[in-house]
């Protein structure tokens, strides 16, 4: 049992016990309710928020960070592309380790990957502590023999990932509809709903997306066509949910699609920037945050991306009331959990002990505006000094364990790529 001693939970002091990987009690500060702790930390000055849930990354992007800068998104994919030839598992295994520490020194405690080599990508998530959502990505380029070895590939990822544990979960991706052919999409969609997992798929990130997809298939957006596919449900993962026409934004409703937000790197690529929350949200979509590979966002800080959203989202409406700060906190923490099927997200008795500490004793919290406004809008992450994930510190006193070697390792794989 830890104590979590005089922290405060929405401008409250509290103490907080943690009982293997949940929260047990939440008493008022200096109650105890005669529970007697394993260990005591003193949190005073400190407050708790949920531990970040990242809803798209490509963790081990982050040794591809500044490959190649200043390009439009199909330009930038056919240069990656090229690269990610080369790539190997362990290239993969210390990509996302490294993503992982970003992660975990920026508060992040879940995060829904689409890479390469999952197995080692989620071998180095759970070295690290943090829960990862693994995919294995469907991406065939309309090839037929391409597709049939995808088709074998996953087929053992999937008996390998029933021998794993619960800190960690396969998930299944299709890439995009511009790389993966009908057949592929719906047998990927067939298999994610016969085993009851996630279906991640990037939807409608670029205006050519959409107008290539009304091309090749009767005037249908990749919304449109998905549906006409019976692929859409609240199981699927779309990100981006970029270039969505009235329609689109009905039919993500009506099937209630987790759509992911990525800002930083849909405005880097130039790709765009009205993001229909509020539509989204009305039509009953369940609304999240990511940040995207660090390829291209070039982060993955996950409190850059709820700044840069809301002010894109206010900026672009001329309403600085849209996406308020409770909303906002909710698409970075609980909006993912729901989205994974998750008890996590919120500082609750009985959730999954998934949290940040942060220290307000510094000029960003001087001010007796409101806890939230200035974490998101003056503070940065350097001010989350320890991460407990699944009811184990992953991080304290901004110390991550083995950093120098990951880093180390890291550059040995960058200097052979």
């Amino acid at each position: 049992m830890i104590l979590l001693k005089n922290i405060l939970r929405d401008g409250a002091p509290v103490n907080i016990f943690i009982d293997g990987q949940r929260i047990f009690r939440i008493l008022p500060a200096p109650e105890t309710g005669g529970i007697v702790p394993d260990e005591t930390v003193d949190c005073t000055g400190k407050a708790v928020i949920p531990g970040f849930i990242n809803m798209h990354t490509h963790a081990a992007m982050t040794l591809l960070r500044g490959i190649t800068e200043d390009v439009p998104l199909h330009q930038w994919l056919s240069r990656i592309w090229d690269i990610e030839a080369r790539i190997d598992e362990r290239f993969i295994y210390w990509g996302t380790k490294v993503a992982c520490l970003e992660m975990i020194k920026s508060g992040t405690t879940t995060f829904n990957d689409q890479y390469w080599f999952a197995p080692y990508a989620r071998q180095a998530a759970v070295e690290m502590g943090i829960r990862p959502y693994i995919s294995f990505v469907i991406l065939d380029n309309f090839d037929k023999e391409t597709a049939e070895k995808q088709r074998r590939k996953c087929l053992k990822l999937y008996e390998r990932s029933l021998g794993w544990s619960e800190a960690s979960h396969l998930a299944m991706s299709v890439h995009s509809v511009y790389t993966v052919s009908e057949e592929m999409i719906l047998w990927a969609s067939q298999f994610a709903v016969e085993h009851g997992m996630k279906l991640h798929i990037h939807v409608s990130e670029t205006e050519k997306e959409n107008l290539d997809c009304m091309k090749a298939h009767g005037g249908l957006t990749p919304t449109e066509y998905l549906d006409s596919l019976g692929v859409l449900g609240p199981h699927v993962i779309a990100a981006h949910a970029l270039w969505l026409t009235d329609h689109d934004i009905e039919l993500m409703g009506r099937h209630h699609v987790n759509c992911v937000h990525n800002i930083n790197s849909n405005a880097k690529l130039a790709s765009g920037y009205r993001f229909r929350y509020e539509d989204l949200r009305e039509a009953g979509a369940n609304v999240c945050l990511g940040t995207d590979g660090a390829a291209s966002s070039n982060n993955l800080d996950m409190l850059e991306t709820m700044k840069t959203s809301a002010l894109f989202h206010k900026a672009s409406s001329g309403d600085p009331s849209r996406m308020p700060l409770g909303e906002l906190m909710d698409a970075a923490t609980v909006n993912g959990a729901r989205a994974l099927g998750l008890d996590t997200g919120e500082i609750r008795e009985g959730a999954i002990a998934d949290l940040s500490i942060v220290d307000t004793d510094n000029s960003y919290f001087l001010s007796p505006g409101s806890f939230l406004a200035n974490l998101v809008y003056a503070a940065h992450s350097d001010v989350i000094t320890s991460v407990m994930a699944q009811g184990r510190f992953v991080m304290r006193n901004r110390v991550v364990e083995d950093e120098k070697e990951i880093l180390t390792e890291a550059r040995k794989v960058l200097s052979q790529i």
